[in-house]
């Protein structure tokens, strides 16, 4: 099962710059979208559908904000939209789709950058998703957990750990959360791959800081341990730029 989640920063302004012929050549058995920004009335289901995808969205109730869709070969036993928790789901935050003997979720986990709310409420998401994902593994044992965490887990997932310590996304509450999701049973499907430094999965757009490779690694399919003997291959598909995050792929046996 070939797996790739991909903040696209908007579904249509992405099929301007070629995502479709992306798509086709990436191919994907699962493919987890986050901030779509689209509901089903500006999502194109038909084109995707006809590459032969399953498609499913969980768009926010605010028009061109947020929203999260899986893109599947096969079609899920189940999908679940949404995590119950109303405040999380009017911004469209949760898909999850279920398989035989995984499940695969799209997840866009709020960012604090905006100011002191936001970050509160990214400190609530924090301790609420936790709970969340632990009561859905008792059920779904196999479960990887993908998407735009929107925080950097350690210095080396950083450019500039040091003028960042202050900085939303590298927060020490969130890395250390991020070190406590880890340690809950979760593996971090990259690093399981590359210890390297410099490898990130988004760029502001601001000073040529992708040119540069100053970057923040926010995107991650994170997968239970019991997939440990699955895990085939993980990489950051750097050269696609349809967006200002890039894609990450996780290969299952």
């Amino acid at each position: 099962m070939k797996i790739i989640t991909y903040n696209v920063n908007g579904i249509r302004a992405a099929l301007t710059k070629g995502f479709a012929d992306w798509l086709k050549a990436a191919n994907p058995d699962v493919l987890c979208l986050q901030e779509i920004k689209a509901d089903e009335s500006k999502f194109d289901k038909a084109l995707f559908e006809e590459m032969g995808y399953h498609v499913y969205l969980h768009p926010a109730v605010k028009k061109g904000y947020s929203g999260v869709a899986i893109l599947t070969k096969q079609k899920p036993k189940h999908v679940q939209v949404g995590c119950g928790i109303e405040c999380y789901d009017v911004e469209g935050r949760v898909l999850r789709a279920d398989f035989d003997d995984v499940s695969v979720m799209s997840v866009y986990m709020p960012s604090g950058s905006s100011g002191e709310d936001r970050q509160g409420f990214k400190f609530r998401w924090m301790d609420d998703f936790f709970g969340y994902i632990h009561e859905v593994r008792q059920q779904l044992p196999g479960l990887v957990v993908c998407g735009d965490y929107n925080i950097c887990h350690k210095p080396v997932d950083i450019h500039n750990p040091k003028s960042n310590a202050k900085s939303s996304g590298f927060l020490p509450e969130e890395r250390e959360w991020m070190g406590r999701f880890v340690e809950s049973g979760f593996i971090d499907t990259f690093r399981h791959f590359n210890q390297e430094p410099h490898n990130y999965t988004w760029w502001s757009y601001r000073a040529g800081a992708r040119n540069k490779n100053l970057g923040w690694r926010i995107d991650y399919n994170m997968a239970t341990d019991n997939l440990r003997d699955r895990l085939k291959r993980s990489a950051i598909l750097t050269e696609a730029k349809h967006s200002d995050h890039c894609p990450v792929l996780l290969e299952l046996e």
